[in-house]
């Protein structure tokens, strides 16, 4: 008997041994991000499978969970992401949820200031998420662009291009004025007050974030707006190559190579691409090889440390504009004295960034960013040869604070941005026409040499309070821009100062959640753009001290919506925008350029975004989107010698854009869309006795895509631009010099294309 009892407690004793361990609870922490954009996600709910425990994230998308067992199962969910299940949490404590494309109106944007849903901002915001990045071949922007509201891409060339928000930046000659552009907090808008975005790698970009009109008091207050790009960055815990190649129509030829490695804190994603076209005119192809290298660096608790890199080289030739009869009859010519001449662009791009992110605590953020570039561009013009050198070093620094209430909160941000910029400029004689033809450009005698120095400050502070479903927002911003200019060939010169008046420019808005599916929101705005290197300079190169920055107010209201099921969702925005101190763009005999400020515009607009699915099933899905701008943009006020243009068509800008699409997906593999665009008549000149024709193009693609054991996938693709192989300008030089018929307004798209691409990917 007393043996008996003495096996019972032994076997009493060891289950009970084995239990303690099993029953035990321990606490798991973590941090919760967005998967495209490493935005730390607020509110989201973190939930133990097992003990049905549940908390949420913090501000800073931390969370702590009491009582979870041993082995702990984590669910973590929150509105317009996918939710995940975590089974080893202490070993990941960095959970990225993938935001849904069709719910983007609850994704969190704003990541790197003031974060807050999208259906809650008091401004028009356009999100193109990385799925609509990869719908094309990753080699042209204008398509991807084209499709959002208010934005419209002119694009000459893969290195002539043209980004207009709202009919702002359309009269700047072969860039993107006017608008504000930054990549992972560091400005890609240089001293000139151009941005060039289409010169960083797509493949290296996650989401795109369009601020229409002059609204986000931290980013400069561009009058057309400001795009964010966020980098591509590696995941955590993750580590796995990439490797695709597209092959197209005239010549394309392009490799994109990804490396990517995520420990528990620390990652590293490294991009190489490599492009080469023919080019579809006569000096018209291009080389470009662009490298990438993106870092997050999680160093502690309060401390983010993220590093990024890149570096573009790219030689382009010009075949520029041509006149109405070479545009229809001979499309594929180069213009006659830029193909004797062999005009060509060769430019070398370097930029380097370090942001500091630090948690003082649950309330305050510093977050600081230093940067650096340099640019080299040598680029014979029939009319001369340019050669210039830029460095440009800045720092961005603010203070962040979010506050909670009983029943409202409080976020606000005030900071600055100190930037410099040192340019210099050489014009040489091009003595192309002196030898035999086929030889090109030659460097003759020096004309000029100008050192640029351009430093501005920027002071800004934003607040948004929420109480309830009404939410107010306020901002304000400072700038002064200051010239220095140095005329190297002439010594007995003077160094020439310029200041422009310091600019101050407030923001209003307010949002209000009628219900939880609409919200209607208002705002009021004050922007500014400061004119580019090549407007301050007259023809012969000396600087204009005339010149002053375009200014003006945007008035706007809109809602967004989405039905319960959320079948239908979208958005509609009314806008007015009042411009004064325009700058005015005049093309001389030699194809150069003169700036002045000479008039008033008017910019009113009615936008709408609408998404519907078309049908859904447990393995297939169709959804289609409508997208329209509807323009009214003309001169209130414009007099230039004795011409008056008041009342006429703002120049370079379409009156109407529409954009139809449909995507089919499969849990087979399959996929494909269609994506329609309508193009309104677009004023070549001032005068406005000369329109581009309205078109419409067809673009499409189709696909496959799987996995090949748990490490291997593939992704296999082909696709067609302008199926109609209809015959447009995809790019006007407005206000080219000579009559309606000499004067070469009009760049030719591309006809009928294909490209097609392979993908392949390797996960450790």
């Amino acid at each position: 008997m007393l043996k008996t009892i003495s096996h019972n407690h032994i076997f009493t004793l060891l289950i009970f041994c084995f239990t303690i361990p099993m029953l035990a609870q321990y606490q798991v922490e973590g941090t919760v991000i967005d998967a495209s954009t490493n935005i730390p996600l607020a509110n989201a709910v973190v939930t133990d499978v097992g003990t049905k425990t549940e908390v949420k994230t913090n501000s800073k998308g931390k969370f702590i969970i009491e009582g979870v067992s041993l082995v702990p199962r984590i669910r973590i969910s929150l509105e317009g992401y996918y939710a995940k299940l975590v089974f080893d949490i202490k070993e990941n404590p960095i959970v990225a949820l993938h935001p849904k494309t069709n719910e983007l109106d609850q994704v969190v944007i704003n990541g790197i200031t003031i974060q807050q849903k999208l259906q809650q901002t008091a401004e028009a915001v356009s999100i193109v998420p990385k799925s609509e990045i990869y719908s094309e071949n990753t080699v042209q922007l204008a398509p991807i662009l084209n499709r959002v509201p208010g934005v419209f891409m002119q694009s000459g060339s893969l290195n002539t291009n043209r980004i207009t928000i709202r009919g702002i930046g359309a009269r700047s000659p072969f860039s993107t004025a006017n608008i504000r552009a930054y990549y992972a907090d560091i400005p890609l808008t240089d001293g000139n007050g151009e941005s060039a975005i289409e010169d960083l790698e797509l493949a290296a970009i996650s989401r795109m974030e369009i601020h229409k009109g002059p609204s986000s008091s931290s980013y400069g207050v561009g009058l057309g707006g400001t795009i964010l790009l966020y980098p591509e960055y590696a995941k955590f815990n993750e580590t796995n190559a990439n490797l695709f190649t597209t092959v197209g129509s005239y010549g394309l030829f392009r490799t994109v190579a990804k490396v990517a490695h995520g420990g528990k804190k620390a990652n590293v994603n490294v991009i190489y691409s490599n492009t080469h076209s023919d080019g579809y005119r006569d000096n018209n192809s291009l080389d470009k090889a662009t490298a990438t290298i993106t870092s997050n660096w999680l160093v502690d608790d309060k401390n983010e440390l993220t590093f990024i890199g890149n570096y573009t080289s790219l030689k382009a030739f010009i075949p520029s504009s041509l006149n109405r009869e070479d545009f229809e009859n001979s499309p594929r010519n180069a213009a006659t004295f830029w193909q004797r001449a062999r005009g060509f662009e060769d430019f070398k791009k370097t930029l380097f960034g370090v942001n500091w992110s630090h948690d003082f605590n649950e309330t305050y953020t510093q977050k600081t960013s230093v940067f650096t570039s340099f640019n080299n561009n040598y680029e014979p013009r029939p009319f001369n040869i340019l050669e210039e050198e830029a460095m440009t070093f800045g720092v961005r620094t603010r203070l962040l604070a979010t506050k909670n209430f009983e029943n409202s909160s409080l976020k606000w941000s005030v900071g600055g941005e100190l930037f410099f910029d040192d340019y210099n400029a050489k014009q040489f004689d091009n003595l192309y026409q002196d030898f035999p033809e086929g030889t090109g450009s030659i460097a003759g005698d020096i004309l000029s040499n100008l050192d640029e120095n351009r430093n501005y400050f920027n002071l800004f502070a934003e607040a948004i309070y929420t109480v309830k479903k009404l939410s107010f927002s306020v901002g304000l911003h400072i700038n002064q821009t200051k010239y220095k200019v140095q005329d190297q060939l002439n010594t007995s010169s003077n160094e020439e100062d310029f200041t422009f008046d310091a600019i101050v420019s407030p923001k209003f808005g307010v949002n209000y959640e009628i219900s939880n599916n609409f919200n209607l929101f208002a705002s009021a705005a004050h922007g500014f753009s400061t004119p580019t290197t090549e407007e301050t300079l007259l023809p012969d190169g000396v600087f204009n001290p005339e010149i002053k920055a375009e200014r003006g107010w945007n008035f706007e209201i809109g809602s967004r919506f989405h039905t319960k099921n959320r079948k239908l969702s979208g958005s509609v925005s009314i806008y007015t925008m009042a411009v004064s101190d325009l700058l005015v763009n005049r093309r001389t005999a030699t194809d150069q350029n003169i700036t002045l400020n000479a008039g008033k515009t008017t910019h009113n607009g009615i936008e709408a975004a609408l998404q519907y699915q078309l049908f859904k099933s447990n393995t297939f899905y169709i959804n289609s989107y409508a997208n329209a701008s509807i323009n009214d943009f003309s001169f209130k006020e414009f007099t230039e010698t004795n011409a008056n243009f008041s009342g006429n068509d703002l120049t370079g800008v379409p009156k109407s854009v529409v954009n139809l699409g449909v995507e089919a997906t499969s849990n087979t593999g399959f996929y494909g869309r269609l994506d329609f665009q309508a193009v309104g008549e677009m004023p070549a000149n001032d005068e406005n006795t000369l329109y581009s024709d309205a078109f419409e193009l067809l673009n499409g693609k189709i696909g496959y895509s799987n996995t090949i054991g748990s490490r291997f996938s593939y992704d296999l693709s082909i696709g067609a631009n302008n199926i109609f192989d209809t015959a447009y300008a995809s790019q006007l030089q407005v206000n080219a010099f000579g009559n309606d018929t000499n004067a070469r307004y009009f760049y030719p798209g591309l006809p009928f294309n294909m490209y097609g691409v392979v993908q392949l990917n390797y996960k450790l």
